[in-house]
């Protein structure tokens, strides 16, 4: 026989849909200050030292956040390796290009010294993420935390990710399908202030673009041609390719001065220039950095606070579910 409420059980009810709204509570940037203190000079020290004897390391932990974070939230499942019985994130087409996950293995294994079994993946990757951009001269944020690490990787997944072949509508569904604004956008893309791009990613554009231009008439010529020489085809040399802009290993607002100039790698990025809605954003951003920095950390936060699965958990080893 079912027990209706009584005036005594209301507290209890009460009770347990508090406990239930605090497991939902939105994410906070002092989450670890009783557990973990030493959390943020960890990861930072960690993520320093890899910088200087890898010069690659921001903008390829920058471009794992964002992979991780457009499929199914900000839940580190991009870190989980591939079983005999699944092949995760990390294999998928779009993502064979990402390296230094001992980045984020090095500053999990200080951390569980530190204070075992108290800070996920998830969050540490948001922590470098911040960092690498700053160290990089760019902006920086307090990270929010509380995420947890999501049990799911699926290669398939990453057939979301938006492609360098995007045009402007596809980049606006695919940032809206993740509640992020045409602002939003154009901000992110300008994390491709950091980073490289190997021939296979643009060199559609450069030979036999259409039936009627052999390069994408939307490119400087002089740069079209300096890409082609570039990556040749064919082309045997698998690191070939082009710094995304000309100040690759500093974060500032360059990359939006070679889109207006006609030098953007991707055809998604040069797309920018080319529609009334991202145009004026690409030019203010190009007139002024510190806007940028503004925008930039502001639409960090916002990609951060994608959530991934509410049953997550605080992995002890970042390539493995517990």
């Amino acid at each position: 026989m079912a027990l209706l409420p009584t005036e005594n059980t209301f507290p209890i009810i009460f009770l347990l849909l508090t406990i239930f709204s605090l497991s939902k509570a939105e994410l906070h940037a002092h989450y670890y200050d009783q557990t973990c203190p030493q959390l943020e000079k960890i990861v930072s020290e960690t993520v320093l030292n890899a910088s200087i004897h890898d010069p690659k390391v921001p903008a390829r932990i920058l471009r794992m956040f964002f992979h991780d974070c457009f499929i199914k939230g900000c839940d580190a499942s991009i870190l989980l390796d591939s079983t005999a019985t699944n092949q995760a994130e990390k294999d998928g087409p779009p993502n064979i290009s990402v390296q230094s996950f001992y980045v984020i293995d090095d500053a999990k294994a200080k951390l569980e010294l530190a204070c075992p079994g108290t800070v996920s993946c998830a969050d540490i990757l948001a922590i470098t993420a911040r960092d690498v951009v700053a160290m990089s001269g760019g902006p920086y944020w307090s990270v929010l935390k509380g995420r947890k690490d999501g049990r799911v990787s699926k290669a398939s997944d990453t057939i979301n990710l938006p492609a360098p072949t995007l045009n402007v509508d596809q980049l606006i569904q695919s940032f809206a399908k993740r509640g992020l604004g045409v602002k939003d956008m154009v901000t992110l893309s300008g994390g491709h202030t950091l980073g490289f791009s190997h021939c296979s990613s643009f060199e559609a554009r450069v030979h036999n673009f259409s039936s009627l231009h052999d390069i994408d008439p939307r490119m400087n010529t002089n740069f079209a041609l300096d890409l082609k020489n570039k990556c040749p085809k064919p082309n045997n040399n698998r690191n070939a390719g082009q710094f995304l802009d000309s100040t690759a290993s500093v974060f500032d607002n360059d990359y939006y001065k070679q889109l207006l100039a006609g030098k953007g790698v991707f055809s998604s990025d040069q797309s920018l220039v080319g529609d009334y809605r991202t145009r004026r954003i690409v030019e203010a951003f190009a007139r002024d950095q510190s806007l940028f920095f503004k925008e930039f950390a502001a639409s960090m936060l916002k990609l951060g606070n994608l959530r991934g699965s509410n049953n997550g958990e605080v992995r002890l080893n970042c390539r493995f579910v517990n």
